[in-house]
């Protein structure tokens, strides 16, 4: 459903972002991104929103080549970037009659939790609640793929977890193929389908790992916790210089498992 082949990001002031870097995301499939800082997480997703131009390389879309932003993507970034709530929400509906924007955007409000709160000011909102309104902002316009560029770093753990398991119940009424950039080894290994592990300087794929676990997943569980070390043990290795890449993507779930 999305395929990056040989993609490469050079900077203007010379610094390469990214390298070659080639992966496949199944249609319906969540996968988490994570990596030490200069690995290219952020700067694969905004070339996958089309927010930024590759060096080399290309992105396609169910085959259609991704180069500008796209209502076939949504976005939710580390900080929620709101207007007031209601105008948030139909920010990519401007093509609409007010009366389909209207129902679409409570419509969104009711699915992520805010059912009368679309006349607000973030300023007025939770942390919780504005990454919500986030959330309804980036899947109102029922796109086929979700990028989300750590959309819950900033928040306690009790509110972390309970807005994965919003998300995952808002993703299992339509299943959006999802891209999640995350520093949080268990988030990744509670949400996603597959983990990619990146390598910095340049950034490129270090080790894929696949999660067999089955959902809803128990935090506490050995499984849990031995996929998680086992990730944890790959981010270390891919931040030792010089070291080579672990194993094609797709294979380390067959060597841990």
């Amino acid at each position: 459903m999305l395929s990056i082949d040989a993609l490469s990001k050079t900077y203007a002031d010379g610094v390469v972002a990214l390298e070659k870097l080639s992966l496949t995301v199944g249609d319906g499939e969540i996968v988490a991104l994570v990596g030490g800082s200069g690995c290219g997480k952020t700067t694969l997703l905004r070339l996958i929103a089309g927010l930024d131009t590759a060096s080399a390389g290309q992105i396609r879309l169910d085959d259609q080549r991704i180069n500008e932003p796209s209502a076939n993507i949504g976005v939710i970034f580390q900080e929620p970037r709101l207007f007031p709530i209601e105008d948030n929400v139909a920010f990519g509906l401007n093509h609409l009659s007010a009366f389909e924007r209207e129902g679409l955007v409570a419509n969104a409000l009711t699915r992520v939790g805010l059912s009368g709160h679309g006349g607000r000011w973030p300023r007025e909102l939770s942390g919780g609640q504005q990454q919500r309104a986030a959330i309804a902002r980036a899947l109102v316009t029922r796109p086929r793929l979700l990028i989300m560029d750590e959309p819950f770093s900033a928040l306690d753990p009790t509110t972390r977890a309970s807005l994965h398991r919003h998300l995952l119940s808002l993703w299992d009424e339509s299943r959006p193929t999802m891209l999640l950039v995350t520093h949080d080894v268990e988030e990744a290994v509670t949400l996603a389908d597959r983990i990619i592990v990146m390598q910095p300087n340049p950034g490129r794929v270090f080790e894929t790992f696949a999660n067999p676990l089955a959902r809803p997943r128990v935090r506490l569980g050995s499984g849990f916790e031995t996929l998680s070390r086992q990730i944890l043990t790959s981010l270390d290795h891919s931040l030792k210089p010089g070291r080579p890449q672990a194993a094609p993507a797709g294979t380390a779930d067959a060597a841990w498992w």
